[in-house]
């Protein structure tokens, strides 16, 4: 399952990978895929991760998802 999500915040390609390493912690997460340019993070997962988990994690980090 994909989920796509809007990220405010990500300034440079440091940004991207420590939203990338955070979210690949997360069990279940398969594949992310972060990009500052587009401001989009596409986390690929087995089906059982809840979007607010993943919601939780990028804020945790400092930065906004947008609806």
């Amino acid at each position: 399952m994909e989920i796509n999500l809007n990220v405010e915040g990500m300034m440079c390609s440091g940004c991207e990978n420590r939203v990338q390493n955070s979210l690949k912690t997360i069990e279940g997460v398969t594949n992310v895929v972060a990009s500052h340019t587009n401001k989009k993070v596409t986390v690929t997962t087995n089906g059982n991760v809840e979007k607010s988990v993943l919601k939780e994690a990028i804020e945790d980090l400092g930065y906004e998802v947008k609806e």
